[in-house]
C-alpha cells in the first residue's frame, strides 16, 4: 500500500498533523498521515458524516494555450474535446507498449486553461511523459505541485460543512459529479472546488495555494464541528478506495496493465484519434484479453492482503493487487488480475491466507450498496 522513502518531504499542513498527534509515515517522498485515531473510525466518519484529508503530495500540472487541448489528447486516453469548460473527467496516460503511466483527473477550468492532477510519486514520471510529446505540440505546461494545497472534505455532510464556507451566490448543493469552480473561497484568492474524489461519498476537492492551506484546513474542520467531522488519514483513504473497487497505481494498474485489462476501456476512448499506446491498446482488444482485473469476496472470515496468492482448483492463477478488510461489510474483499476464462462474476476462487486456500467469489463492484 504505502512507498517508503528516506528523504520525505513535509506538506504545508504537516504542522497540524503533528499537532493532532497524527501516526506519520513516509508515502509517495512525503511525510503523511496514515491515521489520527483508527482506520475504522476515520472510514465510518466519511461514510456516516464527513472526513476531512490532507492530499497535498498529489501533483498538480497547468496545460494551457492554443496547444493545449492537443496535447491533452496526444497524452491521455479519454477524450478531452467532449470536456466543458467547468468539468472534469478520469483518465489514464498510457505509454506506447499500451501500458498506464499513470491515472490523472483533467479538469478543464476555463477556455484553453486545463489542470492534470498526479498521483504522489508519479509527478516528475508524468511531468518528463508528458514534456516530450509537448516538445512537438508546443502547450504551456506549468507545475504547480510546490505551490499547491489539496484539501478533501468527504462524506454526507461535505455540502453542509464547505456551503458555510462558499461566497454568496455558490450553491455547492447544485454542483453535479467531476464538476469545478474556480474563485476565491473562504477568501483564498484563485481556489479551484472539484466535486471529485476517492471514496464513494460527496466529495469535494479544495485546491489552494500554500499560503491559505492552514486557514482553510481550520475553518472546514469549524464549520463540520456540528457533523462531527474528523480528520482522517492514508489508511481510510486506502479501505474507503478499496470498497468502491477504485484502483490503486502501482498496486493495481502500472506501466505494464493495459487500460483494457483493468476494466478501464470507458476511460479509453479509441475513436477520437490516434494517442500516446493507442495501437497497442487497438491491437490488444482486437485479439482479445488474455486477463482480466477481478473484484472478490472473501466467503469466510479472513483478511486478503497484496501479493497473495489467487488460486482457482489448487491451481495459482494470479494474485491479490489490493485487499483489506472492509469496515461497513466486516468481510475480506480485494481485487487481483486472473485469466479472462476465470474473471466471469460468480466464478469461485481460493485466496491463499497463510498457505491456506480460503474461498473467495468474483463480484461485481462495488462492494457495499451504492
Amino acid at each position: 500500500m504505502f512507498n517508503f522513502s528516506l528523504m520525505a518531504k513535509q506538506t504545508t499542513l504537516y504542522p497540524i498533523h503533528a499537532q493532532l498527534g497524527a501516526k506519520l509515515i513516509p508515502f509517495a517522498g512525503y511525510d503523511m498521515p496514515v491515521r489520527y485515531q483508527s482506520d475504522k473510525q476515520e472510514h465510518l466518519a466519511v461514510r456516516e458524516r464527513v472526513g476531512v484529508f490532507d492530499v497535498s503530495h498529489m501533483g498538480e500540472f497547468i496545460i494551457r494555450g492554443p496547444k493545449a487541448l492537443d496535447l491533452i489528447q496526444q497524452v491521455t486516453s479519454n477524450d478531452a474535446s467532449k470536456l466543458p469548460a467547468g468539468k472534469a473527467q478520469y483518465s489514464c496516460l498510457p505509454n506506447h507498449e499500451g501500458g498506464i503511466v499513470d491515472d490523472v483527473i483533467v479538469y478543464h477550468i476555463r477556455d484553453d486553461q486545463y489542470m492534470i492532477v498526479a498521483n504522489a510519486a508519479n509527478i516528475q514520471k508524468d511531468w518528463d511523459w508528458i514534456s516530450a510529446s509537448n516538445q512537438r505540440i508546443g502547450a504551456e505546461m506549468i507545475d504547480i505541485s510546490e505551490k499547491t494545497s489539496l484539501i478533501a472534505v468527504s462524506g454526507p455532510k461535505a455540502d453542509a460543512t464547505l456551503q458555510k464556507l462558499a461566497p454568496e451566490g455558490l450553491d455547492l448543493a447544485a454542483f453535479g459529479t467531476y464538476q469545478c469552480w474556480k474563485g476565491t473561497f473562504n477568501g483564498a484568492e484563485k481556489s479551484l472546488i472539484a466535486t471529485t474524489g476517492y471514496t464513494g461519498e460527496r466529495t469535494f476537492e479544495v485546491f489552494v495555494w500554500n499560503e491559505y492551506a492552514e486557514q482553510m484546513w481550520h475553518d472546514i474542520m469549524a464549520a463540520g464541528e456540528e457533523f462531527g467531522i474528523e480528520p482522517c488519514g492514508l489508511g481510510a483513504r486506502d479501505t474507503l478506495r478499496l470498497e468502491m473497487g477504485y484502483m490503486l497505481y502501482g498496486n493495481d494498474i502500472n506501466d505494464t496493465t493495459s487500460p483494457l485489462e483493468a476494466g478501464l476501456g470507458w476511460i479509453t476512448k479509441l475513436k477520437k484519434g490516434p494517442f500516446n499506446g493507442s495501437e497497442a491498446i487497438a491491437k490488444l482488444k482486437t485479439e482479445g484479453l488474455q486477463r482480466k482485473l477481478v473484484a472478490f469476496k472473501l466467503k469466510t472470515r479472513g483478511i486478503p492482503r497484496s501479493g497473495y496468492e489467487i488460486a482457482k482448483d489448487g491451481q495459482v492463477i494470479g494474485t491479490v493487487t489490493s485487499g483489506s478488510l472492509s469496515p461497513v461489510l466486516n468481510e475480506g474483499v480485494g481485487m487481483g488480475y486472473v485469466p479472462v476464462e476465470h474473471s466471469a462474476v460468480g466464478t469461485e476462487l481460493e485466496i491463499r491466507i497463510r498457505n491456506k486456500p480460503v474461498p473467495a467469489e468474483v463480484v461485481r463492484p462495488p462492494f457495499i450498496p451504492r
